[in-house]
């Protein structure tokens, strides 16, 4: 029997690493970007909305974003939201979502805020 294989649909938004898109895609996943296969400059509340459409966990640098969430308690299919600071690179940003694709599969649903060391899980609303 062969082990089950879940594919994840992500949107990243323009404020996140586009390389991200071909490692998601070959780890079997879904991802698209704001600015590649949706307009670019798309309003936050306007992306959003596009991941809640399209049944897809953000991905973002953005934390506006968390406003959106909590503040105006805009809904979400789950947000990634990386505070790895400006000069992360390519390799620290995979390392760190394989860690949560692989540590919070169970809460993706959720708005994770992930650090070079630590992911805070937020609740949903």
């Amino acid at each position: 029997m062969s082990p089950v294989v879940v594919v994840l649909r992500f949107l990243l938004d323009q404020s996140a690493d586009a390389r991200l898109v071909p490692h998601l895609r070959a780890l079997g996943h879904d991802a698209v970007r704001v600015g590649k296969e949706f307009p670019g400059g798309l309003p936050d509340p306007q992306v959003l909305a596009l991941a809640v459409a399209e049944h897809r966990i953000l991905v973002t640098d953005d934390r506006d974003f968390g406003e959106l969430v909590f503040a105006h308690r805009k809904p979400h299919t789950g947000v990634i939201y990386f505070r790895l600071g400006e000069y992360a690179d390519l390799p620290l940003k995979i390392a760190r979502l394989d860690h949560v694709l692989a540590r919070y599969a169970d809460r993706l649903d959720r708005f994770l805020v992930v650090t070079r060391t630590t992911v805070r899980v937020r609740g949903v609303i």
